[in-house]
This record gives structure tokens, sequence and C-alpha cells, in this order.
């Protein structure tokens, strides 16, 4: 069955065609700039990568495009080759726990919870109803990011703030890079041979969360009400004092959302290196003795390492797996090392010559980094959402 993996933004749609079950990829591609003058998409198959300079006004031309696309290069005769289109989620707040066909009255309520995801959920919907206009009879399922993280117990997801809130408003932690972190866990389930495994999960790219998941199911995560919560990110400040706010808008005269701008966009490790958001450039400006972009690192080593301290204690130190993932976690060698040593006191160990020897770009993708003596075995393992997402897909329709 082919199965198609979408993630819609505002200004973009990315998407991958599986063939399923067996998750083999056949194509993908990665519209950009939409309903910019300067847009443009880029295709990749068998390993090559094309990119087109087109006209995309719409997320509607996009997903005509992308059809056209797929009979052209020869992966589809009709529309009728695609069993079922799976989109990626952002917030499904309490109300959803697992994956689901998306009706009407999903939409309905995913429409109810834009104003905890006002950048995202319309962005999501945008590219459900392109392919339910130009699909509508095939169906389309709804990969949630928060849904993983509804096992968290309520002393972990509650903030001490007026229980009204919570409420009334729905403020408490939900957490995202749930699709991640939930493929991790199935891949280390098939690995270790247990269901009921434990482990500190570190989904580390320009966006990063930590999660620490207790017998197969998510207890703790760094990401909270939004996703500027817990480590530092690219441009996001993570945790701060929220006495910063009013703060900081009295002695700059600053609005809110300049300041909602500034800690979203303008902080992390770009607020502090002035440098890059990019941690590849970060390094390169380490290399030249650039202090900020030293400390900016030093900053974000610290604060993954403490999560994980946490994160150890919480689980009792009965951790099957620290595991490394996303574009930092899999390719930043020297990241991981600095992660590592940090860690020598709960008896984690390294072996730098296999971790040297693992990433994207090198003869090996994932394994072990740790070494024999580690307390806490240590793996590096590339995540698949789109995987994931294809996954649930194929499991609701053929239900």
């Amino acid at each position: 069955m082919k199965i198609l993996a979408v993630n819609a933004g505002s200004s973009s749609l990315k998407f991958t065609l599986f063939e399923m079950p067996e998750g083999k990829e056949i194509i993908g591609g990665y519209f950009e700039k939409i309903g910019l003058d300067d847009s443009f998409y880029s295709i990749k198959r068998n390993g090559e990568k094309e990119k087109i300079v087109a006209s995309v006004p719409n997320h509607v031309e996009a997903v005509k495009i992308l059809i056209d696309s797929l009979i052209k290069y020869g992966v589809i005769s009709s529309l009728n080759d695609i069993d079922g289109v799976g989109h990626r989620l952002v917030h499904g707040g309490e109300k959803y726990a697992e994956s689901i066909v998306i009706t009407d009255e999903v939409i309905a309520e995913v429409e109810k919870l834009i104003p905890l995801a006002p950048l995202h959920n319309p962005a999501n919907l945008t590219g459900v109803k392109a392919f339910q206009e130009a699909m509508p009879n095939t169906p389309n399922i709804g990969v949630f990011d928060t849904a993983f993280h509804q096992t968290l117990p309520k002393e972990k997801f509650l903030y001490a703030v007026p229980y009204e809130w919570y409420e009334k408003y729905g403020v408490r932690k939900y957490g995202f890079h749930g699709t991640s972190h939930r493929y991790i866990t199935k891949t280390m389930q098939e690995k270790l041979g247990k269901e009921n495994v434990n482990l500190i999960i570190c989904h580390v790219g320009s966006g990063g969360s930590l999660c620490a998941v207790k017998d197969g199911k998510s207890y703790d995560t760094t990401m909270g009400f939004t996703p500027n919560a817990g480590i530092i990110m690219g441009t996001r400040s993570g945790d701060i004092d929220y006495s910063i706010i009013p703060y900081i808008m009295k002695e700059n005269n600053m609005t809110l959302d300049m300041v909602d701008n500034a800690l979203n966009k303008q902080s992390g490790l770009l607020g502090i290196s002035e440098v890059a958001s990019d941690h590849r450039d970060i390094e390169d400006a380490m290399k030249t003795g650039n202090e900020k972009a030293i400390l900016a690192n030093e900053m974000y080593v610290n604060r993954i390492v403490e999560y994980i301290a946490k994160y150890y204690v919480e689980l009792d130190g009965k951790v099957d797996a620290l595991v490394f993932t996303a574009g930092l976690g899999e390719n930043a060698i020297a990241f991981r090392e600095e992660v590592l040593e940090k860690l020598a006191s709960l008896g984690i160990t390294l072996n730098k010559d296999i971790n040297n020897n693992i990433a994207s770009y090198k003869e090996y993708h994932e394994g072990v980094i740790s070494g024999d003596d580690s307390k806490v075995k240590v793996y590096v393992i590339p995540t698949n959402e789109e995987l994931m997402i294809a996954q649930d897909t194929l499991e609701l329709i053929n239900k």
C-alpha cells in the first residue's frame, strides 16, 4: 500500500510517499515559501535531489503540483494508488492521546485548539483541507505531536499556578516532538526486546526536547505549555524566570508581542552567541576562539546535562538507554562527547572511536557509543517522524 506522510507549515509543505508495510521511501519533497514570489520546491528520489522554481500561491496549488509530480515520476498512475494520507498535527490538547481518522468533527476540535498553537494548527489544517479537496475519497489521518505525552502523570504536567487556569484555559505542560519520541521508544523496544523500557531521549535539533520514558510511556518531557520551554534551542530561550518579561517590557519599552518574538526567534544559541542559531555555525565560530559562541555552547550542553541528570533520578537510576536523535543528536560528534563527559559521575562513559564514526555523513548512522563499562548504554538512533505517521495511517485505514 502507498501511504503519503505530510507536514504542512504556514508557508511550507513537506511530504514523503512510502510503500507500506515495508516502510520503503519511494519519493519525498519539500515546498518552501508558499504564497511568496520566490516560492520553490524540491523532489528527492533515489538519492537524487531536484530543485524547481515555480509559482506556488497556496497550499491547494502545492498539493496539485505534488500529485502531478508523483504521476510525472511514475510512482503512481492515478490518485487511486494512494491508500491514505497521514498529517502531522501539532496540538491535540487533552482531547487526543493517539492518532485518529480526520473527520469534520476532528477538524472542528483542532480549530478550537488554535489558541494553544496559533502558528501551527491553522497551517496543519490548511494542508488537511487541501488534500481533502484534491483527494475526497482518500482517508486522511491526524498524528498529533502532543499525543505521546498524554501519559504524563498529573504532578508532572501541572504548573503551580491557580488551578482554575488549568480547568478553564488548559494551562498545563503538553510536550511536543511526541511523534519522534514515540518512534525512538518503539525502536528501542524492538532493539532491547522488551516493552517496559526506561529511556532518556534527547531529540536535539534546531528545536529540542528531552523525554523520560518509563515503562514504555512518556513520563516527563522538557517542552511545556508551548515548545519554548525546556532546554536552550536555536532561537528559543528555553526555561527562564518569568519576571524577566514585565521587567524588560518596562526597561526597553517593549510590547508583550515584541518580547514573545524575542524569546522565540532572537534568543537561544543565536541570542547568546550573536553569531548564529545553527550549532554547526556555532562550532565553526568556536574554532576561531569566539568567546560568545563558546559560552553559548557551554550553556547549551549544561542545560541538556541538567535534564538528563534530573530524568535519571526520576527513573530511579533504572535507565535502559540514553538516546541521541534528530539533526544535532545524530550528527554532532563533539557535542555528544561534551554531554557525556559531564555525566561521568553517573557512571556513563564514552567509546570515542565509535562515537567519531557515527553520523548521517559517516559510514555508520546509528549504534552504541557508550563504553563497555558504562552504567547506562548510550545510543545514536536516527528518528523518522514521517515513517511513524505512515505506520499510524496504515494501522487506522486497515481497522
